[in-house]
Order: structure tokens, then C-alpha cells, then sequence
């Protein structure tokens, strides 16, 4: 064989060789597929879990609840009806006006939305209503039901001692059982109670507010404050005051004149007693202690001149004060004299809290701080009232810190 045939030769058998390689390697690598994951995004990261906010006393913040920073911004809870009395929806922040001091000013919020509200329920269980507890209680009960799932609710039964039966809370059930457990108690602190809620509990309560006061008003036994003390608080307050208000001046005589009985305040009567009575050992013929204040060295009876709480003067005085309690803060004021009104009352407010527009301001800062600015809200539109608080006063610096 020649040289040029073995050159053929030793060609082919080299590219024999290759090709088998080629062909091994391929049967043993793992056969191509496209890849479903290949146009996937990457999955998101599972985020870590935020610790549980809580308030500095330790209580649990609830996830609506608002955090905001201390600011001069005023606000207006701002009722506008009909001529019928019917809330008039569908207004925007251009319908409206607001003058301090007579001078326009710049609407820096508004709201239009239904906000859940803060509300304390206050309930007279003063001895003057021991034939009405019950009629009381059950309409309490009514009222929140007609509330809305966020809208939070404190208790407090006053009569001499003011009691917090459930602090601000949205659990129904705490509420209720609080209502229940009102019982009836000697004396009469309205303004206490009062002050109580606006001082203490509302001071740091955000967002909208609102006391629902049952009582007839009449004050007997406050030592921390007087009506002239709640009436200036309001104005440094947010809080809208609704009154329910009932006369009980013909129980009270019955009482006076031993026409009816009543037994211990810790054991209240649902049904009115027969026959007389008064406290063992009292030459009063009241079941209840009348406080006692010194008046140019001689002891007398009453929260003030004549303030036994049994003349028909005495609530007059309390007429007028429930009153202004509603006037100066935009509320209203209801009367209840039977089960029927008294239930209307508390759903009129439970329809009245859904019903609300809130403007807001940021007042010049040009006049002193603890003086009386008068505010007037305006809407563009005819055939309306207007129902909202007519004054203000910012609070000082050194109650504000």
C-alpha cells in the first residue's frame, strides 16, 4: 500500500474516532428542556413581622387608631340640614367657609367621611332616677347597639361618686355588662363627671368626641367643680355634648313629702315604693345626703345657695346649664319624659354621630391664648342650617405640656 492510501486511511480512522467521542458525550449529558421557572420572577421575600405598637401606659394601640403630633390645628364637627332637618350630604370643602373673629380663614382640613367616634356615655344613677333605671339602662343598651363596630365607648355612673364602669373600649360586650352594672348611689356630681371625661379621659383622645349626658342636671354634691368650671372647659374642648334630659322634680317631691319609700341605694327599686321614709338616724326627709358648705361662718345646705336640689329653682338652674352645655360645643340637647322618648332620644344621637363633616384650621396666633375667639361656619347653599360650636379658646402653653 502506498504512502498516499495510507494517508487516506489513517484520515478516516481519526475522524471515525472523533465522531464516536462526539456522539458518547452528547448521549450522556442530561437532554435540554426549556425551563418553566426560566421567566418566573423571584419570589418576594417573606417580610419580617413589626413588633406590636404600644402605648407608653402599656396599652395596645389598635390599627385604626391615629398617631398624630400636637398642633393648634382647630376642628369642627359641622352639622348642615335641610328645612326638613335632614342631613344634607354630598358638600366639598369649596361649599364652605369659616371666619374667626369675623376674619376668613384658610380651610387646611376637611372631611366628609363617616370617622368612627370616641363617645362617653355619663348616666345619672343619682336617687332622683331610681324609678327610671331601667328604662335607662335598656335604652343605654339600645344606643350602642346602633353605634358602629369602630366607634368606642367609655361608661361612667355618677351619683356622689363618680364611677368608671368600662374604660374607652369597641368590645360590645364590656359595654354592655358595664351598663347593667350601674346601680343606684346617693348625691348628684354632674359637673365632676364632666369634668372628669374632659379633663382626664378626653384630654388625649384623638379624632371625633362626644358625651352623651343623662341626668336632669341638677348638682348636689360636686366638690371639684361647678357648672361655670365645665362650661369654660368646653371651649377648650373638641367634644360634641349631647344631653338627655328628664325632669324628676315631681319624684323628688314625692320623696320630700314621705309619699314614697326608698329603700337602700346599693339595692335600687325598679317599681316605685308606697308609704314614707328617709335615712335612719336623718332628720331630712331626702334619701340622700345634702353636702354642706360654710356661708359667713354658719353651715347650710346645698352645692350652692339654695342647691338642695328639690326647689323648682334648682332646676331651672339645671335646664339652663344642659342647656349651654350643648349649645357651645354644636350638640343637642333632648328631652325624655317617658320610654318612648327617652329610646328616640339616644337613636336620634346614634343617627346624628354617623352625620358629620370636619373642618379644620390654623389660627393666626397673634392674640392671647386663653381668650374667647368666636368661630361662624358658612355654606354656600340655600334653604340650610347650620349646626356647630360657636367659640374657642386655645389652651396655654402650661397646660399643654
Amino acid at each position: 500500500m502506498n504512502r498516499r492510501a495510507l494517508g487516506i486511511l489513517f484520515a478516516v480512522v481519526c475522524a471515525s474516532l472523533i465522531l464516536t467521542g462526539i456522539s458518547f458525550a452528547q448521549s450522556n449529558s442530561p437532554t435540554s428542556r426549556p425551563s418553566k421557572k426560566a421567566n418566573r420572577r423571584p419570589a418576594k421575600p417573606t417580610p419580617t413581622p413589626l413588633p406590636t405598637p404600644t402605648r407608653d401606659d402599656g396599652e395596645f394601640i389598635e390599627s385604626d387608631d391615629e398617631i398624630t403630633v400636637e398642633t393648634n390645628l382647630i376642628t369642627i364637627p359641622v352639622k348642615v340640614l335641610d328645612r326638613d332637618g335632614r342631613f344634607v350630604p354630598g358638600l366639598k370643602k369649596e361649599d364652605f367657609s369659616v371666619l374667626e373673629n369675623k376674619k376668613p380663614q384658610e380651610i387646611a382640613y376637611f372631611s366628609n367621611e363617616e370617622m368612627p367616634f370616641t363617645v362617653a356615655l355619663l348616666l345619672d344613677m343619682s336617687y332622683s332616677t331610681v324609678f327610671k333605671i331601667d328604662e335607662i339602662q335598656q335604652a343605654a343598651l339600645q344606643f350602642v347597639t346602633e353605634l358602629r363596630p369602630r366607634d368606642r365607648v367609655m361608661v361612667i355612673g355618677f351619683s356622689q361618686d363618680v364611677q368608671v364602669m368600662c374604660d374607652i373600649t369597641s368590645d360590645r360586650k364590656t359595654i354592655n355588662n358595664a351598663i347593667i352594672r350601674t346601680s343606684i348611689g346617693s348625691g348628684t356630681s354632674v359637673y365632676d363627671s364632666v369634668d372628669f371625661v374632659l379633663n382626664k379621659r378626653f384630654a388625649k383622645v384623638r379624632g371625633r368626641k362626644a358625651i352623651v349626658l343623662f341626668t336632669d342636671g341638677v348638682d348636689t354634691t360636686s366638690e371639684s367643680s361647678t357648672h361655670r368650671d365645665n362650661l369654660r372647659d368646653t371651649l377648650e374642648s373638641e367634644a360634641l355634648i349631647y344631653p338627655i334630659r328628664y325632669d324628676t322634680y315631681a319624684d323628688v317631691q314625692a320623696i320630700e313629702q314621705g309619699k314614697v319609700i326608698i329603700n337602700d341605694p346599693t339595692k335600687p327599686r325598679t317599681t316605685p315604693p308606697v308609704g314614707g321614709g328617709q335615712i335612719p338616724g336623718s332628720k331630712s326627709p331626702l334619701p340622700f345626703p345634702l353636702p354642706t358648705i360654710s356661708v359667713g361662718g354658719k353651715p347650710s345646705s346645698g352645692r350652692s345657695l339654695p342647691g338642695t336640689g328639690t326647689s323648682r329653682e334648682d332646676y331651672k338652674r339645671a335646664s339652663e346649664y344642659l342647656d349651654q352645655m350643648a349649645y357651645r360645643t354644636g350638640g343637642r340637647i333632648y328631652d325624655a319624659q317617658n320610654n318612648r322618648s327617652l329610646a328616640r332620644a339616644f337613636s336620634k344621637i346614634a343617627a346624628e354621630l354617623r352625620e358629620f363633616y370636619s373642618l379644620g384650621y390654623y389660627p393666626a396666633d397673634d392674640e392671647e391664648r386663653s381668650k374667647r375667639r368666636k368661630i361662624k361656619v358658612r355654606v354656600n347653599r340655600k334653604k340650610i342650617s347650620i349646626r356647630a360650636r360657636d367659640s374657642y379658646v386655645l389652651k396655654s402653653d402650661s397646660d399643654s405640656k
